[in-house]
Order: structure tokens, then sequence, then C-alpha cells
């Protein structure tokens, strides 16, 4: 059976696929359906941070769907209370609406601020900002201003003014009597690997304070552990109101999370939001897991691994003509090119490492984080072949 042809048959191409049949995976590897083996560098788009198939998260899966796979929420199940419980103490939040993917947790973040904005004078826009992106639902489509990812798709619901990104004076020349939060990612993913300054999210906060606003903060991509610490938000030391989870918080199973502050704990009521899937009792137990095994040693790792890697990349680029920019934060690392980046991700794959490119000419590097020594090496020395090739390396 020929799986790239069935694919391409069957499924819409919304997906501008890699020539390569994904057959098995484990820990920072996977192997492909002629049994080569490649280094996971984007960890499934940060999904498998913690590693592919972990046993402590297999474990936790088919015991869990060995008892019971799925609980409608108008009952009550262990899983999802005990996942909620250990957010909340691990985090600032007081409450948790949990979901299926990246895009529902801000979508529910955009509903619960504008719920907010609703019982506080009738406000409901939200600040957003030049090249972010929280998702392709028509809300977080909203919320995504980027004309590649909404061409098509209007008229979108209005109510989400653009800022620019690491200005506060962008931010304040847009607040107006009907503005009600601001939706930030610390580290913008799909915008090419661009970290927030300390002091303008700090500055946000002090905004939002002042003003009766919701800081929003979109952690998906870069949080749970990606940046050193379990949350972004530690990392830059400023608490949101809300925050968004996904990605990683499954270990490969489909969960987000929205994590809200306690001022916001009755805004819901039943029946003002809702999913059939949120909370689901297998993938409840794998977040579970998953956040068992964020220790502060695989953090530890993070920031050691962080460092020389940086190091390391900025050594392997200088001199490189065709390198702009090396950007990012923790393990999550973005090269910008003045060429399109996707020779590079083809030469890598090649070569037996896996990463991705975005925004066209941004290389994305998302590694594991619990990223080895030798592991580390091995990316380095296929990334060093493939930039000595330059342009041409695909």
């Amino acid at each position: 059976m020929d799986i790239q042809k069935l694919t391409d048959r069957y499924l819409f191409h919304t997906y501008k696929r890699n020539p390569l049949v994904i057959r098995r995976a484990s820990g920072s590897w996977v192997w492909d359906d002629k049994g080569k083996k490649y280094l996971d560098f984007f960890s499934g788009l940060a999904v498998s941070g913690i590693g592919h198939a972990m046993p402590p998260v297999v474990q936790a899966i088919r015991k869990q769907a060995g008892t019971l796979i799925h609980c409608s929420n108008l009952f009550y199940s262990g899983p999802a209370a005990r996942l909620a419980q250990t957010l909340c103490q691990r985090s600032f939040a007081k409450k948790v609406f949990l979901c299926n993917s990246g895009a529902e947790a801000n979508e529910a973040a955009i509903k619960l601020a504008r719920k907010f904005g609703y019982q506080t004078g009738g406000r409901f826009e939200i600040i957003v900002f030049e090249n972010a992106f929280h998702g392709r639902t028509l809300g977080t489509l909203a919320a995504t201003p980027q004309p590649k990812f909404q061409q098509g798709f209007g008229p979108l619901p209005p109510g989400f003014p653009v800022a620019e990104f690491n200005r506060i004076d962008s931010v304040q020349s847009l607040l107006s009597s009907k503005t009600v939060a601001i939706l930030v990612e610390p580290v913008q993913g799909e915008g090419g690997i661009r970290p927030a300054n300390p002091e303008f999210l700090k500055a946000l906060r002090v905004l939002a304070d002042q003003r009766n606003l919701l800081l929003i903060f979109d952690e998906v991509q870069v949080g749970l552990g990606r940046t050193g610490d379990l949350f972004a938000y530690q990392t830059f030391g400023v608490k949101p109101d809300i925050l968004t989870l996904a990605k990683g918080l499954g270990g490969g199973m489909p969960i987000g999370a929205m994590l809200a502050h306690s001022r916001l704990a009755s805004v819901f009521g039943p029946g003002d939001h809702g999913t059939t899937f949120g909370g689901n009792p297998v993938c409840s137990a794998a977040a579970f897991a998953v956040l068992k095994m964020i220790t502060p040693r695989m953090l530890k790792n993070v920031k050691q691994q962080t460092a020389r890697l940086s190091s390391e990349l900025q050594s392997l680029i200088a001199g490189k003509p065709y390198v702009k920019e090396l950007r990012g934060m923790g393990l999550m690392i973005g090269i910008e090119l003045t060429v399109p980046g996707a020779p590079f991700v083809e030469a890598a794959r090649q070569q037996g490492l896996l990463i991705n490119c975005t925004q066209n000419n941004v290389l994305r590097f998302l590694p594991p984080l619990a990223l080895s020594d030798s592991e580390r090496r091995f990316a380095l020395k296929v990334l060093k072949r493939v930039f000595d090739a330059g342009p041409r390396a695909g």
C-alpha cells in the first residue's frame, strides 16, 4: 500500500507534506517506512517535547483506555479533575477549561475575555499583534493578522485591532472604551521565532492593570518547559490573567487547556462554553503523566542545552552571507535567512535531521526537552554540512 498516494487521494490537501512516511517513533527519534532513522529536531511541531512514546505516558494511556475511554462532561471523572488541579497548583491559575487543541484553547480565551467585557461595560476588542498566530477557527483566525492565513475566509469576526510587536506605544494608540484584552505570544512561533522583550511584557501587565484589561498569553507552542521553566510567563516574570496551552501538553494526545486567574472564575457559567471531548479521560491521563515528567532536572537540561546549542549555532553560521539572524528563547530557536529555507530543510532531512521552515525563510528548531549531548552533536554535524553547502543545499 502506497501511503503517500493514499493520503493524496483521500485527504484534503491542507498540508504541504514532506515526502516521508513515518512508521514509528521513540524518544528523540523517528523511523520511516524504509527503516531510516531521523533525529526529530522539531518535536512533532512542539507536540512531543518530552519525547515520542515515552513509557510513563504510554503506560498512563494504556491503563486509562482499559478503564474509561470517554466520559460526558455532564458527569464527573477523575483524570480531568486531577489534571486541572495539577495545572492550577503549578501555575497562577485557579480555574481550567480543557479542550482539544491550541485553537480551541485560544477560542475559549477570546470568549472568556468577551464575556468579561460584556459584564464590565460592553467591551469586546482584543488587541493582537503583527505576525501573530493563534489558530485557524474563524475567531482565532481573526486574531491572526497574516494575509496568507486569512485570505479567502472573510468576512472574519471584527474586534481585533493590530499593534506592532514589542512596541508599547503602538498598543497604547489602539486603546479605546471598547478594549477588553491584549492577546500575545511570549515568543511568536509561526511569526518567525520572535521573542517578546521582557520590558514589553511587563509594560503590557502595567497597562492591563491600569485599564482593567485582561492580559492573555498564548503559550501553545512556547509553554510546557521549552523556555527552561514550566511556563514561559515564569521565564519573563510576568503573570497573565489567562494562559493557553496545547501541543506538548498531551505527549502526542490531542488536548488543550485555558487557564484563568481567580477573578475570572465565575465569568463562565453553565452553557457559556463547552466541548464534547474536552477533558477526555485518556488525553487527561496522558497530560497528567507529561506534567510529572517535566521535572526540575528536565528543565535544568533545557537551560544547559540552550546555552550550548545557541553558542554552537552562532559559531556555525558565522560569516555565512545568507544568514540574517539567530534568535529565540530556550529550545525554541530560529535562524532567519536571506534566501528561501526549503532547500535547507530538505537537505537536513536527507541526512537524518528533521527541522522546519516558517515565514518562508526562518529555519525553526524545536528540539526535545531531554536533548542529550550526543543528539545535539549529531544535529550540529548535519547542520554544518547543510550550511556549508549553502542555498544549493537541497
